[in-house]
């Protein structure tokens, strides 16, 4: 693998494109507008340190499996990049296709579980529905008895699932970004926007001074529509912190990713033994990255539920995420209002598997201007024309 690295230089007085946020959405932009479209006067400014923000607080859950056609199209197209991302990039990305498992507690779910099944299939996705002996089979250690409050009446199954080294994908995008051309400025915060004739944006103001940009692209989950605000752009978005923790380290016990939306949890088990699960948004809005204890007890209490020899597992940390949630669930991506403004937000639970998709219709939306037909139904304009893609049924609480 090559070795790591990447610029860190200070950064010029202007540059053809702007991101503001060094995350892995970020990057990937800035990897492809250089890879694809040729354009490597690009400079990527992130507050914090590379890779620092959600890319580094995410479960790390990689499938494509959502319900609507729009949805299903972007996710299984970064899927399919995912696939051959680590020869792409040179590096080990712990990339692991171990499966995802939806289970369903209730009727209504079973009914969803089935119609999204048949959907995936429709569009060429990997999917299967499984019953509880198969769940079991699958996975010894879940407890498929029909004595509990939420007794498992089966799942859904995404075979290409699975999970991916969340710092070494941003690394790995960094490296081979830089290594064409881009500057990735770290500790560098957007206080501002330049404005030119008409209002068109034509740069940004930053705690290492202006940078002028032709166009500039605003991709820093949980916190998009801060900036958005200073240029008076009002976004239908709200950030909410997502809990999660990994336990200590432990021999192998589940070779597949677990989630339940209807108890709030879901587990896989990291290549050095932790046992990573997810839970449930804080239900107010906030930008603490940290663990709220009435949240984790109870993602722990749904956790030991469904797997009883987690009882045995002690917690090692707890923290959140903050993800920007659109009210369908679904995320923004294209031009804005503001001539030179450009948007990649509201993933809410599915930023990180979007990841190499993102990116790749993110740089063609900025090299063109237009939106790229993937992304073309994810523009600002739904809200106000009703055509929204609506997944949360798919995409809950557990990603």
């Amino acid at each position: 693998m090559a070795e790591r690295y990447w610029r860190a230089a200070a950064p010029k007085a202007s540059y053809e494109v702007v991101i503001v946020g060094a995350g892995g959405h970020g990057l990937a932009t800035a990897y492809y507008l250089a890879r694809n479209h040729g354009i490597t006067d690009v400079c990527v400014v992130e507050k914090g340190w590379l890779g620092g923000g959600n890319m580094a607080r995410n479960t790390t859950i990689i499938r494509s499996n959502y319900l609507w056609d729009e949805s299903a199209a972007i996710y299984e197209h970064a899927l399919r990049l995912w696939e051959g991302l680590e020869a792409e990039l040179d590096a080990d990305l712990q990339f692991s296709q171990r499966g995802v498992m939806n289970l369903a507690h209730g009727l209504q779910e079973v009914r969803a579980g089935v119609r999204r099944v048949e959907a995936n299939r429709l569009n060429g996705i990997d999917a299967e529905w499984l019953t509880p002996e198969q769940v079991h089979e699958r996975c010894p250690i879940i407890d498929t008895s029909p004595r509990l409050r939420y007794p498992v009446l089966g799942a859904t199954f995404q075979p290409r699932g699975g999970v991916a080294r969340h710092d070494k994908v941003a690394w790995a995008y960094a490296t081979r970004a830089s290594e064409l051309g881009v500057d990735i400025v770290e500790h560098c915060e957007v206080r501002g926007f330049v404005r030119g004739p008409g209002g068109r944006v034509e740069g940004v103001e930053t705690t290492r001074g202006r940078i002028l940009a032709g166009r500039v692209g605003l991709v820093a989950a949980g916190h998009t529509s801060v900036l958005a605000s200073l240029v008076g752009l009002r976004l239908p978005l709200q950030s909410h912190p997502l809990q999660a923790l990994v336990s200590v380290l432990y021999e192998p016990v589940l070779d597949t990713v677990v989630m339940s939306n209807a108890i709030h949890v879901y587990v896989s088990q990291a290549d050095k033994g932790e046992l990573v699960m997810g839970a449930g948004i804080d239900a107010y809005n906030g930008y603490a990255q940290r663990g709220s204890f009435h949240v984790i007890e109870h993602q722990l209490a749904a956790a030991v539920e469904l797997f009883p020899i987690f009882a045995h597992a002690k917690v090692l940390r707890t923290w959140a995420g903050i993800v920007d949630v659109c009210p369908d669930a679904s995320p923004i991506i294209g031009p804005t209002p503001i001539d030179g403004l450009f948007l990649n937000c509201g993933w809410g639970t599915g930023g990180f598997k979007a990841t190499p998709g993102s990116g790749w219709v993110f740089a063609e939306t900025l090299a063109t201007g237009r939106p790229h037909p993937l992304a073309a139904a994810f523009g600002l304009d739904r809200f106000t024309s009703g055509a929204l893609i609506d997944e949360h049924g798919a995409a809950a609480v557990a990603h």
